[in-house]
Order: C-alpha cells, then sequence, then structure tokens
C-alpha cells in the first residue's frame, strides 16, 4: 500500500530529524523530511500514542493545506488518531479534498476496514464500491473487495459478496496470508453464481439509470460548498436516504455533490423531484459530458 512508502525512510538520529524539522521554518518542506517525521510518528505511536500525535498535529500545522505532502500528513494522523470519529474525519478527507492525491485509495481502503469494524456494512460497501469506481486501476482493489465482500454477506446480499470474492481471489497476488483471508470465505460462493461485477451496487441505493460510458447524461445537483465537513454531512444524508451521490470538483475550487447519471432529462427530472420532497432545498438538474 501505499502509506508503507515511509517504513524505509527511518534510518539515521530520526529523534534528532523530528525534532530539528517541527522546530524549522514552515517554508522546509521537503518530502523526505515530511515522510520521516510521518514514519516517527507512526513508530513512536506505537508505545506513546499521545506523542505520535502531538508530532502529526506539528507537522500539519506546518503544512499548508494546499501543499501536496498534506493529504500524506492527514493520511498518517488518521492512522494514529485516538478515536474512530477522528480517523474517519480525516480519512475522508483526504477522499474528499484531495481525491487525485496518491493518499485518496488508500484512505478508502482504511474507511472500508473503519466502518466495517464499527458495524456499518451500508458505508463499508458504499465506500469500497467508490473505490471500485473512482480508483479501477489502484492494487489496492482486492483489499476493498474484501471488506466490502463481508459487508454485503452481513447485509444479506451473497450474491454482490460472492462477485466481489471472486475478484479479490482473481488480484489476490502472492500475498499468502490475504489469499487465505480471502478463500476462507469462497465455499459459501460454491453454489451461487455471483452477480456481475459491473451490475453490482450499494444497497438501499436509489434506482438511477446509467448512461453509456462516455455518452454523456445529466445529474441532480444538491449542494455547491467550499468545505468538506458541509459535503461530507449531506453525502451521509443522502446515504441514509438511499440516494448514491458523488463529488465534483470544479476549478473554482467547490465542492459539488451530485445524485445519478441518468440516461434522459425526464429521468433526472423525477430524481429532482424525489430528492427535493424528501432532502428540501433546490436540487437541480445539470447536464453532464
Amino acid at each position: 500500500m501505499k502509506h508503507g512508502r515511509s517504513a524505509g525512510r527511518t534510518g539515521g538520529p530520526i529523534l534528532v530529524l523530528g525534532a530539528v524539522l517541527l522546530s524549522a521554518s514552515p517554508t522546509v518542506r521537503l518530502s523526505a523530511q515530511t515522510d520521516s517525521v510521518r514514519a516517527l510518528a507512526l513508530r513512536i505511536a506505537q508505545t506513546r500514542p499521545d506523542s505520535g500525535r502531538a508530532i502529526m498535529r506539528r507537522l500539519l500545522a506546518r503544512l499548508s493545506p494546499q501543499d501536496s505532502l498534506y493529504p500524506g500528513a492527514l493520511f498518517t494522523a488518521a492512522r494514529i488518531a485516538t478515536d474512530a470519529v477522528a480517523a474517519a474525519t480525516n480519512l475522508q478527507r483526504v477522499v474528499v479534498e484531495y481525491g487525485r492525491s496518491v493518499w485518496a485509495d488508500s484512505a478508502l481502503v482504511l474507511l472500508t476496514q473503519l466502518y466495517f469494524a464499527q458495524g456499518d456494512p451500508a458505508a463499508t460497501v458504499q465506500a469500497a464500491e467508490r473505490l471500485r469506481r473512482d480508483y479501477p486501476d489502484t492494487p489496492l482493489k482486492p483489499r476493498a473487495d474484501f471488506w466490502g465482500a463481508r459487508a454485503y454477506f452481513d447485509l444479506k446480499d451473497d450474491a454482490h459478496g460472492c462477485a466481489l470474492i471472486q475478484e479479490a481471489l482473481a488480484w489476490a497476488g502472492s500475498d499468502v496470508e490475504f489469499r487465505n483471508q480471502v478463500t476462507f470465505y469462497a465455499p459459501r460462493c460454491a453454489a451461487l453464481t455471483p452477480t456481475p461485477i459491473s451490475a453490482a451496487a450499494a444497497p438501499g441505493a436509489d434506482s438511477q439509470p446509467k448512461t453509456a460510458s462516455g455518452a454523456g447524461g445529466y445529474a441532480v445537483q444538491v449542494l455547491a460548498v467550499k468545505g468538506a465537513a458541509q459535503v461530507d454531512e449531506m453525502l451521509t444524508r443522502l446515504k441514509v436516504m438511499g440516494f448514491a451521490a458523488r463529488v465534483v470538483r470544479d476549478t473554482s475550487g467547490l465542492f459539488k455533490v451530485r445524485v445519478g447519471r441518468y440516461a434522459t432529462r425526464d429521468q433526472a427530472q423525477q430524481a429532482q423531484r424525489r430528492l427535493k420532497t424528501r432532502l428540501g432545498g433546490q436540487p437541480f438538474v445539470v447536464e453532464e459530458p
């Protein structure tokens, strides 16, 4: 996984290096130094979690949110967070605010594990399916498949669960331990014909006819803001209501929450009416390329 890159950069007097960087000017943001401080925080957190968190708080205070190193620091802070809420908040920020960074797919995998541990299979499935949809070429997809499959099984949806188990096995690679974990669930799929992967959809998702790939279509926009907190709140509300939503960021920096990919304007307008009734506000139909 990507976050493993920092583990090998801890050589030398790392405690001195960490102290130097954390006391240095905010303009000192070399990637190697930042990675070493992140590795230091992870190492210290194993025995002194409060000290590890303090290191990450100082590093985040030194970095600008516009810095390319910021999402990696957020990801590390999430890994050693004091509780699940703090961890989820940082991971969601990585996914929403830095969706094009090298940390976004790793953050989604950790979210699948976190949601599953919290007993929220619907959120687990949503995170797993989002990774599969937004990052189809990531080598982390088998991990998300595994947690998504377990969540589908908890939701009594063995067909979709088995489809993900099948995909996870196909891409498990040479990791024997992970392959054994996936194989443990394979027998329950022996008598089933798994639902094709392309047909898998998060449970409770609003019925949304999809457009052909690259064919354009319509969506319903329900929010356009600059703050990630408002975005997370709206995504959660929509999930609870059964709508599958996504975030689009335009050149102005706004986060736009949209629902659906509809083939026709009439289908989008039907969804718009449902959203206005259940959500309020002024949702409107947008045409997408």
